[in-house]
């Protein structure tokens, strides 16, 4: 089961006793910050929970998979997340 981002902002808005207008504004800041700070190269690392960071990718010998062709595949980013403590923990249950 997956969670979307309507019932995440309901979510927030009754667990910290905000309107759900408030909360989306702050889902929305938090998803601002995140992306702003990661595409800059900082990691965000939110204790516990998680942290998430870009890193290279260098560049790479590939195969195209219908013609069986060589081809070269350029270097770039990618974006990895690491599970914090507390939310490995949660998990394990």
């Amino acid at each position: 089961m997956s969670v979307n981002r309507t019932e995440l902002v309901a979510e927030i808005a009754e667990r910290a006793g905000l309107s759900k207008a408030q909360a989306n504004a702050a889902l929305s800041a938090f998803q601002d910050v995140l992306i702003d700070s990661v595409s800059k190269g900082e990691a965000v690392k939110i204790t516990g929970l998680l942290t998430v960071e870009r890193v290279d990718r260098p560049a790479r010998s590939g195969r195209n998979p219908q013609t069986k062709e060589p081809i070269e595949i350029p270097a770039g980013y990618r974006v990895k997340l690491t599970a914090g403590s507390a939310l490995k923990k949660a998990v394990a249950k």
